[in-house]
C-alpha cells in the first residue's frame, strides 16, 4: 500500500472562499485523493488556514478585532466552506496552533545549524504615515526586468522573477498609495544559492520523469537562473517568534509568513498523528525508509495470509494504477502539492530548499534534522487562474461568488463537476453562469442523471429488484466491456491529474450506456416471451450504472451516495468529511478542524451487482436548473458590484 501525501495549499484566513480559490487547490486535490484511496493507496490529505502576516493585521484592525480574533472567525468560516464542498481532508488545521509553532521553529533551527539561514542587513519598507512595516506583497511598482506596471515587491506575476521592493521602479503602497520609506534592518535569509545545485538536480529528475505539467517544470527551472538569498524573517509583531537568543524576545521580529505556511504540510501531518495517538505515524508519509520498511512488513504478512477478500480487491484495483511504474518501487512515497499558479515559487523552490537544507543536502552539507530525511515533492500540481464572467475575481469590488452561496443554492456537485469539466487545469478558464447551467442540465442531468433514473425506473416498474440475466448477446457484452475498461483509462488520467480528460472519458462511457438503451429498446420488451431479454438488458444496464457510479464518485461524491441508494445500495458509498471542534494539543485552546474516516472508501474496480437487490421508485439524483438562474445570478452580481 503506497503512502500518498496530498499536500493542499493553505487558504489565507482573510475571509470566505470563492469559487476561484477552490478551482485551484480544493476540488482537484480532493478528486485525486479520493481516487487514490479507491485505488488502494494509503492517503494522507492535509492543509489548514494560513493565519500570519501583515495583511491579517491590517484587516483585523479595520474590523476592530485582534489578529487572533480575526483569524479565528475566518478559519471557522473556511472550515464550513470546504466541508460543504466535500473536501476529504484527514486533517485541516491552522498555523496558529502550538504544534505548528513548535515544528516551524525546529525546522528553522535545523536550517540555521546546517548553515542555510544567514543573517544579513537589508532594506525594509515602512509606511511614512504610520511607521508600520509594509509587506513585500503590499508594494507595487514597475518590474525592472519586463517593465510590467503592476509587479509586487516579492515577485512579478508577468515574468515570474523574484523581486525585492527596492528593485521596483516607482514603488507605491497598495494600502494608501504613498511612496514607502526604506530603512536598514536585520533579517535571516534562506541561502538559496547554496541549495541551487541540489534544487536543479531534483527538478531535472522530475523533468526526466515527465509527470509534471510542462509550464510548471519550465517555470520552476527558469527561476533557478536568478536565484538569490531570500529573507525568512519580517519586521512584524504577528507571527512565529525567531527561536534564537537575542531574537526570540524582540517584539517586532517574526518568521516570514511564507516560511511558516509551507512548513504546515509537515506540522499538520505531525498533528494528525498525535491526534491519532500514534505520534510517529506521520513518518510513513515523509521518511522513505520508514515507508519502505512498512511495505516490506505488509508484504510479508500478506504472503503469510490465507487471503483476505478486501485486501485482494484492493490489490486488484491497484493494478489499474500507473503510479508505481517506471523506476518507482513499492514503498515509494508519492507526495503531490496542489495550488494555483501564483504559488509555484514557494512550492517548487522555497519549500524544497527548506527540506534539502534540513536534510543537510546543500553545498554546505550538514546533518539530518530530528525529523529524519524528509521527502521532496513528487509533483507540484499547479492550476491556472479562473475568472468570472470575463473578469478577475474581486472581493472588494463585489465581483465574486462564494462557495457557500453556490453550495446553498445549487448543491456542491454541480460546482465540482464544472470545475473538473471546464476549470483552469492547464490554462486560464472563465466561469459563466450560462455555462454552469448548461453543463449541469445537458451533461449531469440529461446524460448521467437520465441514465440512472430511467434504469432504476424500468427495473422498479418491471421487476422491483435487480433481475437475473439470461444469456448475454454481443451488444450486452460490448457495453459491459467498454464500461469496465474505463477503470484503467479513467484511473490513469486522474492519477496524472488530467481531471478534464478523465471526466470526459467517464461521460463518454455514460453516453455509450445511453446508446445501449436506444439500441436495445427495453421499453418495448413487453411480451411474456421477451421477459428474459428484458431482464438481461436491465441487468446489463444496472451493472453499467453501478460501475459508472464508482467512476463518477471522485468527481461528484454527494451524488454518488444518492445513486448508490437508488440502485439498492445500503450505507454511505463515499465517506464525507466532518467539521469538529477540538482543543489544542499543547495549550488547550479550542478551534475547529476538518477530518474524516475514509477506511470504507469503495474500491476502484467493477463491483458485480446482486440479483434480487430491491430497487424502489427512484428520486432524482440531479436537479435541472431553470434558465432564469442565469439572469438572476447576473443581476445579483451586478447589484453587489
Amino acid at each position: 500500500m503506497t503512502k500518498v501525501l496530498s499536500a493542499v495549499a493553505w487558504p489565507y484566513a482573510n475571509g470566505p472562499r470563492h469559487i476561484g480559490h477552490v478551482a485551484g487547490f480544493g476540488v482537484p486535490s480532493d478528486v485525486y485523493s479520493r481516487y487514490m484511496r479507491m485505488a488502494g493507496h494509503d492517503v494522507l490529505m492535509v492543509s489548514g488556514t494560513d493565519e500570519h502576516g501583515t495583511p491579517i493585521v491590517i484587516m483585523a484592525e479595520k474590523a476592530g478585532k485582534t489578529p487572533q480574533e480575526f483569524a479565528d472567525e475566518n478559519a471557522s468560516i473556511i472550515v464550513d466552506d470546504l466541508v460543504g464542498l466535500g473536501l476529504s481532508y484527514d486533517l485541516f488545521t491552522r498555523t496558529t496552533t502550538a504544534n505548528h509553532y513548535d515544528v516551524v521553529q525546529k525546522l528553522f533551527l535545523a536550517l540555521y545549524e546546517n548553515g542555510y539561514m544567514v543573517e544579513q542587513t537589508t532594506s525594509g519598507a515602512i509606511s511614512p504615515s504610520t511607521g508600520r512595516t509594509l509587506p513585500d506583497r503590499y508594494i507595487e511598482g514597475t518590474c525592472p526586468i519586463c517593465k510590467y506596471p503592476e509587479a509586487r515587491g516579492d515577485q512579478c506575476d508577468n515574468c515570474g522573477n523574484q523581486l525585492d521592493p527596492t528593485d521596483l521602479i516607482d514603488p507605491k503602497s497598495k494600502i494608501n498609495g504613498e511612496t514607502p520609506e526604506f530603512i536598514e534592518t536585520q533579517h535571516f535569509f534562506l541561502d538559496l544559492p547554496a541549495l541551487a545545485d541540489a534544487l536543479a538536480a531534483w527538478l531535472d529528475g522530475r523533468e526526466a520523469e515527465g509527470s509534471w505539467r510542462p509550464n510548471v517544470i519550465k517555470f520552476s527551472q527558469n527561476i533557478l537562473k536568478e536565484i538569490r538569498p531570500r529573507a525568512m524573517t519580517r519586521d512584524i509583531d504577528w507571527g512565529i517568534p525567531v527561536p534564537l537568543d537575542g531574537w526570540r524576545d524582540l517584539p517586532t521580529k517574526r518568521l516570514y509568513v511564507w516560511f511558516d505556511a509551507v512548513v504546515g504540510y509537515l506540522s499538520a501531518s505531525i498533528e494528525w498523528a498525535r491526534r491519532l495517538g500514534e505520534p510517529d505515524k506521520w513518518r510513513e508519509w515523509w521518511n522513505a525508509d520508514v515507508a519502505r520498511q512498512l511495505v516490506d512488513q505488509t508484504a510479508a504478512a500478506s504472503e503469510a495470509s490465507t487471503g483476505d477478500a478486501t485486501s485482494a480487491a484492493r490489490s486488484g484495483a491497484q493494478k489499474t494504477s500507473e503510479v508505481l511504474r517506471d523506476d518507482r518501487d513499492e514503498g515509494a512515497i508519492i507526495s503531490k502539492y496542489f495550488m494555483g499558479k501564483d504559488n509555484i515559487t514557494f512550492h517548487s523552490q522555497i519549500w524544497p530548499a527548506e527540506l534539502l537544507g534540513a536534510n543537510g543536502e546543500g553545498s554546505k552539507g550538514g546533518s539530518v534534522s530530528e525529523f529524519g530525511r524528509l521527502e521532496l515533492p513528487s509533483e507540484v500540481v499547479s492550476s491556472e487562474f479562473m475568472t468570472m464572467e470575463g473578469k478577475q475575481f474581486s472581493t472588494s469590488r463585489g465581483h465574486v461568488i462564494y462557495v457557500k452561496d453556490v453550495v446553498e443554492r445549487y448543491g456542491p456537485d454541480p460546482l465540482r463537476y464544472f470545475i473538473c469539466a471546464a476549470g483552469p487545469e492547464a490554462q486560464d478558464a472563465d466561469f459563466t453562469w450560462a455555462e454552469f447551467v448548461q453543463r449541469n442540465n445537458s451533461e449531469l442531468v440529461a446524460g448521467w442523471g437520465n441514465l440512472v433514473n430511467r434504469t432504476a425506473n424500468m427495473i422498479h416498474k418491471n421487476f422491483g429488484e435487480i433481475p437475473s440475466p439470461g444469456e448475454l448477446e454481443d451488444v450486452d457484452r460490448a457495453v459491459l466491456e467498454q464500461v469496465r475498461g474505463g477503470f484503467a483509462t479513467v484511473g490513469s488520467l486522474i492519477e496524472r491529474n488530467r481531471l478534464k480528460a478523465a471526466l470526459t472519458e467517464t461521460m463518454r462511457l455514460v453516453g455509450e450506456a445511453n446508446r445501449y438503451v436506444t439500441v436495445t429498446e427495453p421499453f418495448k420488451l413487453k411480451g411474456d416471451d421477451q421477459r428474459e431479454r428484458l431482464a438481461t438488458v436491465l441487468h446489463t444496464l444496472a451493472q453499467c450504472v453501478v460501475d459508472l457510479n464508482t467512476m463518477m464518485a471522485p468527481f461528484v461524491p454527494f451524488s454518488a451516495n444518492l445513486v448508490h441508494e437508488v440502485m439498492g445500495g445500503e450505507g454511505e458509498f463515499m465517506p464525507m468529511p466532518v467539521a469538529k471542534e477540538v482543543t489544542d494539543l499543547d495549550d488547550g485552546r479550542p478551534y475547529r478542524i476538518i477530518t474524516g474516516e475514509y477506511s470504507n472508501t469503495p474500491c476502484w474496480q467493477p463491483r458485480d451487482i446482486t440479483p434480487g437487490t430491491p430497487v424502489a421508485k427512484p428520486k432524482p439524483a440531479f436537479k435541472k436548473f431553470d434558465p432564469s438562474v442565469v439572469d438572476e445570478e447576473l443581476e445579483r452580481m451586478n447589484a453587489s458590484a
